[in-house]
């Protein structure tokens, strides 16, 4: 449950999607809050469902079961609210650098911020007068590496000024610096407006020690969910004679003879028979993935509750009129990308 008067920026409740020409559910089962101004990874390996949550909250897609509100109603209601980049980037090709920022002016009148999507597009001035990363204004869209290109489509999602970003593995196409850099306007991003962002990532190191709040993905459902600390704190590595660990939650053991090494959630003391570690986060989250049967584990603010606020139940209503008729996801997506 969500601590009182915290604001939530996303919630799900039993959220499932399945496509007709593929087997079995791409997402099912999924319940979990994020409370606002939370600087979130979503993290799991390829396959996991990360996209479809994502391109879920955009409003690109509909759920097929469940419902998932976005800062407190419908993703079609709140689109003004939020910015979306997708994992592919889909710009408009045939635009140079500066046309797409003023499409991006054009598209969001009430809320652009053209210094800002200027400083992620063209990079902080120099001593010299140059800019670091810069782009060229008069590039064309078609001519940008996948970096570059990252760059503008994160530059229309700063410009927006949204109250959540939603991004789609954001720093696969960039080098080392440009991720240092990326990061740094996130973090600034949101301790000056607070403005909740979720990364999805398959690497756990790229995002470890910036984000405050993870979700886990694995199989299609949130394994776990809540601040990395509160999370690491909740288990235990042990190493001793193999015997039974009765009494404990184990999310992961290996048995080498004599000796036992397992991954636990301590439910009371230990024996003195048992040595204990740390263990590391990626070494939590590879353990819940290895072992599908592990108990899913979330924080209390990040525990979807059972029964839905009058708000939300009618963003669940929404949620299913958020597509227009004849309209597709891959057609939504690419306005929502123009849109950032």
């Amino acid at each position: 449950m969500n601590r009182v008067g915290e604001e939530v920026a996303l919630t799900a409740a039993g959220l499932g999607k399945r496509y007709r020409r593929r087997r079995g559910h791409v997402l099912r089962d999924c319940s979990f809050r994020l409370p606002a101004g939370r600087i979130c990874a979503l993290v799991g390996p390829n396959g996991a469902g990360k996209s479809t949550l994502l391109q879920l909250a955009a409003g690109l897609i509909r759920p097929t079961e469940g419902t998932l509100t976005v800062l407190g109603t419908s993703p079609a209601a709140a689109r003004e609210r939020f910015a979306y980049v997708a994992q592919g980037k889909p710009l408009p090709p045939q635009l140079t650098v500066a046309a797409t920022l003023r499409l991006g002016a054009e598209l969001n009148r009430a809320r652009w911020d053209g210094p800002a999507a200027e400083r992620i597009a063209y990079g902080h001035p120099t001593a010299r007068g140059a800019r670091d990363g810069a782009l060229e204004p008069t590039a064309r869209i078609r001519s940008l590496s996948g970096g570059q290109r990252t760059r503008v489509a994160l530059a229309l999602a700063f410009g927006k000024r949204p109250e959540l970003m939603l991004l789609d593995e954001p720093m696969a196409d960039l080098d080392p610096l440009a991720r240092r850099e990326l990061l740094g306007a996130l973090l600034g991003e949101a301790a000056e407006h607070g403005t909740t962002i979720v990364m999805s990532s398959h690497v756990v190191a790229e995002l470890e020690g910036v984000c405050d709040h993870l979700l886990l993905m694995g199989g299609g459902r949130i394994r776990l969910g809540g601040d990395p600390e509160e999370l690491l704190a909740a288990h235990t590595l042990v190493t001793g004679p193999a015997r039974d660990l009765t009494g404990h939650t184990v999310v992961e053991s290996r048995d080498a003879g004599r000796q036992l090494t397992a991954l636990i959630r301590p439910d009371g003391p230990l024996s003195d028979d048992w040595q204990t570690a740390a263990p590391t986060l990626e070494e939590v989250l590879l353990a819940h993935l290895r072992n599908p049967e592990a108990p899913d584990l979330f924080t209390e603010d990040t525990e979807a509750g059972e029964e839905k606020s009058g708000s939300e139940a009618e963003a669940a209503e929404e949620t299913e009129e958020s597509g227009k008729p004849g309209e597709t996801g891959e057609d939504r997506e690419n306005e929502e990308n123009a849109r950032a």
